[in-house]
């Protein structure tokens, strides 16, 4: 049986208002919007929990192996993998950090990126069949980047290639002058966020409730509209032109990353797709890998503007790093199913219980590295 959601299904439900294309689509941005907005809201309302907190994490990291879970802690706690490395980026451009310990930062920093989309994956927790695709692609994500460093971690410790490799294409960058791009959607999104945040004012918990609120709100009504599109050939849009090659869909990915400075707003976007039944985690996974490397612009931006080559060394650094974990995973088939294999095993395992997948979060992306960088200290 495929894989797909049933349209007719959703067509058959919709209220006549709905059931034209104008006013679906009008639905769609709208809904889409607030979504967008929630996803601001929940990384403000972490922000607000961990403070000026989040600055002295970084720079207590003090060799590559606490830098890595420093990384993981620090990007679940802001929710975005380009505040971290653009922090790190500052960090090491004042000469405050060395480059050595801020490579591994901003490799953690691609684990704990993915825990947005898996906190979106959540919405669709009380929908069994729609909650199973949702999570297994939210997943799909996380266990590429675990792989990637498993793989490219102990290789950067025994050689440092990802430093000397960094360092020669810095010296190409030198004295090149600051640049700055504004996202379309920061800019869309940010007034919404910032009037949320100062009628709930600092109070971390509201915020938070709130947001996964509107999330799951929005969620829900996102997945409807989309099953309703389906018939106005967007899935023929998603299968024959966007996403019909890996290639396509890695190129998109890294395309709309770049756009919106953000790869915790592009994959979460793919996660009720998947939902819907319009994408598969086939087509996702490559897509969350140009994720990963657009992603690294903002870094890059960040470093030019800092003008230091130490600066403009570990943004390379981050983004030769994601190049690299394609290059080592993608080519090889036996390597390449493994990140769908364990997402659908984990989804298997979240199947038993809707407790499961909340703790997994805490565990895997709070927890432990809080546990291994209060050891390793």
């Amino acid at each position: 049986m495929s894989d797909r959601a049933n349209p007719t299904a959703a067509a058959d439900t919709a209220t006549p208002f709905l059931k034209n294309t104008t006013v679906r689509v009008i639905a769609l941005v709208a809904i889409l919007y607030g979504f967008l907005v929630s996803i601001g809201m929940i990384g403000t309302a972490f922000k607000m929990f961990s403070g000026g907190f989040v600055g002295d994490l970084i720079q207590s990291a003090s060799n590559p192996l606490i830098g890595l879970f420093v990384g993981i802690l620090v990007t679940s706690l802001v929710q975005s993998s380009s505040t971290t490395t653009s922090l790190v980026v500052a960090l090491v451009g004042s000469g405050t950090m060395p480059v050595a310990t801020a490579i591994p930062v901003v490799m953690g920093a691609n684990i704990g990126t993915s825990v947005t989309n898996i906190l979106v994956s959540l919405g669709h927790i009380d929908r069994g069949h729609e909650f199973r695709r949702a999570y297994a692609a939210a997943n799909v994500h996380d266990f590429f980047n675990v792989l990637a460093v498993l793989i490219l971690f102990p290789l950067q410790l025994a050689t440092n290639f990802l430093g000397i490799l960094s360092t020669r294409l810095a010296d190409l960058f030198y004295d090149i002058g600051g640049l700055t791009f504004a996202s379309p959607l920061k800019l869309a999104t940010t007034p919404a966020v910032d009037g949320v945040a100062h009628l709930i004012g600092q109070h971390p918990w509201l915020m938070l409730l709130a947001s996964l609120a509107l999330m799951f709100a929005t969620l829900r009504q996102l997945v409807v509209l989309l099953k309703l599109l389906v018939i106005s050939r967007v899935e023929a849009l998603f299968d024959q032109v966007i996403f019909r090659t890996a290639g396509r869909a890695m190129m998109f990915g890294l395309f709309i990353t770049a756009l919106v400075q953000s790869s915790s707003v592009t994959t979460s976007l793919a996660v009720p797709l998947a939902g819907a039944g319009i994408l598969t985690i086939q087509q996702i996974f490559p897509y969350t890998l140009g994720a990963n490397v657009g992603t690294t612009i903002t870094a890059m931006l960040a470093a030019l503007a800092v003008g230091e080559v130490p600066a403009v060394t570990v943004a390379l650094a981050h983004m030769l790093f994601n190049v690299c974990g394609i290059l080592v995973i993608w080519p090889l088939p036996a390597i390449r199913r493994l990140p769908i294999v364990m997402a659908e095993k984990m989804t298997n395992v979240a199947m038993y219980s809707r407790i499961i997948p909340v703790v997994w979060i805490l565990f895997f992306f709070f927890a432990v590295p809080a546990m291994a960088i209060f050891f390793l200290r």
